[in-house]
């Protein structure tokens, strides 16, 4: 027993200045933190030396009882005055793991200590700051709900003698989201149907992420109808699905289409409109054997020369004109092939049939006295 205590009383004589020791917590007031060392007094940490970030109270960081270890910042024997500091010990241990941290580039987590103007504080030992422009990949105005998040970090600049540590949350989502890409890249296929999100709308298209990379949807795969501007159908943020029409993966370029993920006009059309059923169409090409006219949304059906007049004409441009709205009869539809006759010399004909059916109707109702033959002999008999 009286060597041991000998052997304190040696410990005790050469501790200094700088002396790294560890201690136990005796007393917690407002302003300080009394510490046994094994001295032959408690040493004192001042509450600017708990913390390298601002502390309200002592014990917000240490409560009696507390193992602390602690470095001997100050020491005279004639005032019986020792001041430690926990702050110093923590620092030179953490600007040694954070060094290997920025020169290996791995990560490290943190919680949000502080937000303040231009960015936010971290307690990793010694005060880290992460500039406003290093935490999101995108604008962010206020960093109020950041206080006490966890956040990944990785260290870009460190300075122990300036006391500078600066971190970014940024660096961390750009190397997972260039891992993400990557991944995407290797597993894109020509054919897929996938979920993405609207990022850019240009003149000539919009651009897609689809999970990490962007592939563009030229503006005529925007939809079966004709798009003149992206703006008329899409806005940023939008989600919407697309199908992957080609991939250059070396030079990291997607084609996709979202008109090819829903039905097309030709799908539709037969939902709409039938064989014999006469509707209304607009002229759209004249060509040397017939004319085109849309009769639904993107679907256009032929009308050949030979159905377009009751008279006989050498080209349709004789009696039709680009643009024209003309009532035409379905002779045939066949959807699967993108193929439907019709025919206007069938449409008129029947509309001539209607109008003698009603004016038959009235006639033997006794409403007319004259015979329908003296008044469209002529039809009759052309369309018998």
């Amino acid at each position: 027993m009286v060597e041991e205590m000998k052997s304190e009383m040696a410990e005790v004589t050469s501790l200094s200045r700088g002396d790294v020791v560890k201690g136990k917590v005796t007393k917690v007031d407002d302003n300080q933190v009394l510490v046994d060392v094994n001295y032959k007094f408690d040493g004192v940490i001042p509450i600017s030396e708990l913390s390298s970030l601002h502390v309200d109270k002592a014990s917000d960081v240490l409560a009696e009882g507390d193992e602390v270890e602690v470095k001997v910042i100050r020491l005279n024997d004639e005032e019986d005055k020792l001041v430690l500091s926990k702050k110093a010990v923590d620092a030179d241990r953490a600007w040694d793991e954070l060094q290997q941290k920025f020169e290996s580039g791995e990560n490290l987590e943190a919680t949000v200590a502080d937000v303040v103007k231009g960015g936010l504080v971290v307690d990793l030992g010694v005060r880290g700051f992460i500039p406003a422009s290093l935490v999101e990949r995108h604008f962010v105005e206020d960093f109020s709900d950041y206080k006490g998040r966890s956040l990944t970090l990785k260290v870009i600049e460190i300075d122990p003698a300036k006391n500078k540590l600066i971190l970014s949350r940024k660096a961390v989502l750009d190397e997972e989201l260039e891992r993400k890409k990557v991944d995407t890249l290797e597993s894109l296929e020509a054919g897929q149907v996938l979920d993405g999100t609207v990022q850019r709308l240009t003149d000539f298209g919009a651009f897609v992420d689809i999970g990490g990379v962007d592939g563009l949807v030229h503006v005529s795969e925007l939809a079966w109808t004709r798009v003149e501007h992206p703006a008329e159908v899409l806005s940023e943020g939008d989600q919407v699905k697309v199908k992957v029409l080609k991939v250059d993966k070396e030079n990291e370029r997607i084609s996709l289409s979202i008109k090819e993920t829903q039905p097309g006009p030709w799908e539709r059309v037969s939902e709409a409109i039938q064989t014999g059923d006469v509707v209304s169409g607009t002229v759209k090409r004249l060509v040397s054997f017939g004319a085109f006219v849309e009769v639904y949304e993107g679907v256009e059906g032929l009308v050949h020369i030979s159905q377009i007049s009751r008279r006989h004409i050498s080209t349709p441009s004789e009696v039709l004109e680009e643009g024209q709205e003309v009532k035409v009869k379905v002779l045939d539809m066949q959807p699967d092939q993108k193929r439907i006759s019709l025919s206007i010399k069938e449409a008129e004909q029947e509309a001539d049939r209607e109008e003698i059916e009603n004016l038959d109707r009235n006639n033997n109702n006794g409403s007319m006295n004259v015979t329908l033959g003296d008044v469209f002999g002529d039809q009759l008999r052309r369309l018998k």
